[in-house]
């Protein structure tokens, strides 16, 4: 049973936010500080990256643990309510992720993924590591 009504329900998801979370802006900041030029949501690649570093023919997705259900983690939960179609929803996203990166591999692009909690619990471990991957392929460009 849901402790709000439907109709609450229903706005309260259509307010979640599918670009521009702070998960992908703490991101975003941290690699422009480090030099980093990108693109966002690049239409023309699958599974529209959230983060698209073409010089490195580098993609990163800042993955929601809820939405992508990160396997092990306490924030992918399932709803209490109608729990059939949240498992046919997620199941679905799990199914387009997969796809989109490898048709992104498939296509020569390295493909990283952050998730929401590396941010939320170990932001500046995570975020000093991805840019590791990323100079480690390049060298380029350093902080300085």
């Amino acid at each position: 049973m849901d402790i709000v009504d439907q109709r609450t329900r229903s706005r309260m998801m259509a307010g979640i936010k599918g670009k521009d979370t702070k998960p992908e802006m703490a991101v975003r900041r941290y690699l422009h500080a480090f030099g980093y030029r990108f693109r966002l949501h690049r239409e023309d690649l699958p599974g529209k990256p959230d983060i698209v570093l073409a010089k490195l023919k580098t993609c990163i997705f800042v993955h929601g643990c809820f939405w992508h259900r990160h396997i092990g983690c306490r924030y992918a939960t399932v709803p209490k309510t109608r729990e059939d179609f949240w498992s046919d929803k997620f199941r679905a996203t799990v199914a387009r992720d997969l796809r989109a990166i490898q048709a992104l591999k498939d296509a020569g692009w390295r493909v990283l993924v952050v998730w929401e909690c590396e941010i939320k619990h170990s932001r500046d471990t995570t975020l000093a590591a991805l840019v590791s991957v990323l100079q480690s392929r390049t060298g380029y460009p350093r902080h300085v």
